[in-house]
């Protein structure tokens, strides 16, 4: 086995276990026993236009396998907001990626968490949130501020790990659109595309 490969495997390793002591703490607030696969994120990222020159903001990163998706599709660390609730991943992604505005807190309160950056247009928003640990009407009032934060059409897009939307239809607020179904992924992932009407 080569060093390079040896070492990849082990910061796997020790990012699973990071993140199964996190959903050990809190069931709720993380939605797996295992970080996202780098082919869901890599999938995640794909509805990223790198030519818009809007920042991307990213919900729930997590150990940061998605930031890391983010900036290998061209982003400058600087143009992506990752927003993360447990504190204890938030200070693994400050160490990983410095020059990433990574803000600790709940995306409920998101004009409190963007603070200075509230009021800014973002080209899409890649969620990880755990959508289905929240009552209905929270994630119905998240999905419309997430939209009103970017332009007319883009994406915002959403993993789960149930089998059917996390959010119902609502023509007149957001069209739905089944994205991908990831099976390299544990448990495997359902992405969803939600657009402002």
């Amino acid at each position: 086995m080569t060093m390079g490969l040896r070492q990849r495997l082990e910061r796997k390793f020790d990012e699973e276990i990071r993140f199964f002591k996190g959903w050990q703490r809190d069931k709720k607030g993380v939605g797996a026993l295992l970080p996202t696969s780098s082919v869901t994120a890599r999938r995640m990222t794909d509805v990223i236009d790198p030519q818009s020159g809007l920042p991307v903001l990213e919900l729930g990163a997590g150990t940061g396998v998605i930031t890391k998706a983010i900036l290998e599709r061209g982003i400058a660390p600087q143009n992506i907001v990752s927003i993360e609730y447990a504190p204890h991943f938030y200070d693994l992604l400050r160490a990983r990626f410095p020059e990433v505005d990574v803000r600790n807190g709940d995306v409920f309160e998101l004009d409190n968490v963007l603070a200075d950056r509230r009021a800014e247009t973002f080209d899409c928003v890649i969620s990880a949130v755990p959508m289905l640990s929240f009552p209905l009407d929270r994630r119905i009032d998240l999905m419309k501020n997430l939209l009103s934060r970017i332009p007319r059409g883009r994406p915002v897009v959403q993993i789960t790990h149930g089998p059917l939307s996390p959010l119902p239809a609502m023509p007149d607020l957001y069209s739905i659109t089944h994205f991908d179904f990831v099976v390299r992924n544990i448990p495997p992932a359902q992405l969803w595309i939600y657009r402002r009407n």
